[in-house]
């Protein structure tokens, strides 16, 4: 088990390498200089000698190599960089917008969450076929709704149709009701048409037809018996959609004008502001990454099998 342990931790560490190596190169081959954007403007007056003042200040005269180097080692003591726009370290920038993002994203998770198993777990229950269907068929929908699009249809709706909920200078709570709604349904889709087909293998295995014979009802089998081997599917699928989650989050903020990690990579891709953007693509991947390596530690303590298997592997990798 501690082998299976230590290879989850290996291979997380080297998607993290993966992820901030593969940035780097990508937004250093960009076209554009951040430096040059902001002290070049005639408004400032600086020299061509001190704007190659400000280049090396920024270390951005030696060579690539060098700079990842660098970089790489300011990442792994904590230092993010410096944001060349805003003037400011970029751990600053972060901290006061990553929480908002954050607190978007688990409430949009926990709504897709219970959207997700409503729909499942109802059309399970329902005796009518044609409405069974209907449910079934509810998430195919979902899935094909853009993020963007769905944002401006439940604005155009709510706040400018039935002026439910206020665009403008609406409050903190009141404001965040129409986002997580749009944030939840493309994320709540997937989860539901893997609960729905896991619901239904769970249903063809021996022990439940056992538990129907021995006089269990229809809910009581599927609360009981079914739901819980239903979703240890479900917990691999949320994992690997916690990636989408935090791009539909940005895509989110965006159009609902909010305050977050989507505003502000926003502005540094207008800026070219590469220190910001590495340390959000860093951010991100570290994020996803930790929700995997969870899922991945969890699943074998929720399925004996698993468990079984790994420490089989461990064994027949020690002899």
């Amino acid at each position: 088990m501690n082998r299976y342990v230590s290879g989850r931790f290996g291979q997380a560490l080297l998607v993290l390498w993966a992820a901030f190596t593969v940035s780097f190169i990508l937004l250093q081959v960009l076209p554009g200089d951040a430096i040059l954007i902001k002290f070049q403007n005639p408004d400032m007056g600086l020299s061509p000698a001190q704007i190659a003042d400000m280049r090396a200040a920024y270390g951005a005269d030696v060579p690539l190599v060098q700079q990842y180097l660098h970089t790489l080692g300011n990442f792994l003591r904590g230092d993010l960089g410096y944001s060349i726009q805003a003037g400011v370290p970029v751990t600053e920038l972060l901290s006061s917008n990553f929480p908002p993002t954050l607190r978007l994203a688990l409430m949009g998770f926990a709504l897709a969450a219970v959207v997700a198993f409503a729909l499942a777990f109802t059309s399970s229950l329902l005796h009518f076929g044609w409405l069974k269907n209907l449910l079934q068929s509810v998430p195919s929908l979902f899935i094909s709704i853009p993020t963007f699009w769905l944002g401006i249809a439940l604005i155009q709706f709510f706040s400018f149709h039935l002026r439910w909920i206020p665009v403008i200078n609406p409050g903190e709570w009141v404001g965040l009701i129409l986002p997580v709604v749009t944030l939840a349904v493309p994320i709540s889709a997937p989860l539901a048409q893997i609960l729905i087909r896991s619901i239904d293998q769970v249903q063809t295995q021996p022990f439940v037809a056992v538990a129907r014979a021995k006089g269990a009802s229809r809910s009581g089998v599927l609360w009981r018996h079914v739901a819980r081997n239903a979703l240890l599917p479900v917990l691999t699928i949320a994992g690997l959609l916690f990636g989408e989650l935090i791009a539909g989050a940005l895509i989110t903020e965006t159009v609902f004008g909010l305050n977050g990690l989507g505003q502000l990579t926003q502005q540094a891709v207008n800026n070219q502001d590469v220190a910001v953007l590495q340390a959000i693509v860093v951010i991100s991947a570290a994020a996803f990454v930790g929700i995997n390596l969870l899922v991945d530690l969890l699943y074998p303590l929720l399925d004996p099998r698993l468990k079984a298997n790994a420490s089989k592997n461990s064994k027949g990798a020690t002899a």
